[in-house]
């Protein structure tokens, strides 16, 4: 393969969605998955789209619209066995064989719902410092304090944490779980992934006491610092593409549009 800085910027780019794809799956890893002719299926008992959706990841032999059909029929078949909505992630980035625009529109003739279209950001990673100290807990600290900035500790949250708990259990790369401010009065939090050159940034939460004060800032920047400190090159992360405030700080920190991607919700 060609170093990067000799291919042309389509394919580069093309390249690096791909790179970024497949290391942000890896750093959300579904507890249960299986390939399906190019087709990823991931379960995870209902906790986050993420890691309970059929990723296309390449097109076919089999691409009739009667394959495609039997297909679907065989993931909702599989989804609802697990008692879940079926949901496909579909993705802008496309192939060299073509792209997920055919499935996409079959999934909308059969009355899938377009759902939560999402940001895949990126930006290199060159001697970033951080700002504040960040301290790093152990999963088990991390999970206490996500649960009471994000609110998931309220309802059901002891069978959320439990499951956000096994998926982030379940990753195999290196993980920065980081807080702002002290542990037992946290201003904000998120969770750094290391995958060789890439840092994926997941989980940024900031207290609803403590927003617009620069602290979701200063987290970002010392997980940057953190993968600088790692070896990593480049970072990602995935936004919704409604979240105005949260463009504009990444916006600020360099990062750039990549890609994107949609969820297709069964009706």
């Amino acid at each position: 393969m060609k170093p990067a800085e000799q291919l042309n910027p389509p394919t580069a780019r093309l390249l690096l969605s791909r790179r970024v794809e497949e290391a942000s799956l890896n750093a959300w890893p579904a507890m249960h998955q299986m390939l399906v002719d190019g087709w990823l299926l991931r379960f995870s008992k209902g906790f986050t789209k993420r890691a309970n959706s059929v990723v296309p990841l390449y097109p076919t032999a089999g691409n009739s619209a009667a394959d495609t059909a039997e297909k679907v029929k065989f993931c909702e078949n599989l989804y609802a066995r697990e008692r879940l909505q079926t949901l496909f992630r579909l993705t802008s980035i496309g192939t060299t064989l073509g792209s997920h625009e055919p499935l996409d529109d079959y999934l909308d003739a059969r009355g899938y719902n377009y759902r939560d279209p999402t940001l895949v950001l990126t930006a290199p990673l060159i001697e970033r410092t951080a700002s504040v100290p960040l301290s790093l807990l152990s999963l088990g600290e991390w999970l206490d304090v996500y649960g009471q900035l994000s609110g998931m500790d309220e309802g059901s949250g002891a069978k959320t944490r439990a499951l956000h708990g096994a998926i982030l259990q379940g990753m195999p790369q290196p993980c920065a779980f980081a807080v702002v401010g002290n542990p037992a009065r946290p201003l904000a939090c998120g969770l750094g992934v290391l995958e060789q050159e890439l840092l994926g940034l997941f989980d940024v939460v900031t207290s609803p006491s403590a927003r617009r004060q620069g602290h979701g800032r200063s987290l970002v920047a010392g997980l940057l610092a953190w993968g600088c400190q790692q070896g990593a090159s480049r970072a990602y992360l995935q936004m919704t593409e409604n979240n105005h405030p949260a463009r504009a700080l990444y916006d600020s920190l360099g990062f750039e549009e990549l890609y994107r991607y949609w969820y297709r919700v069964s009706p």
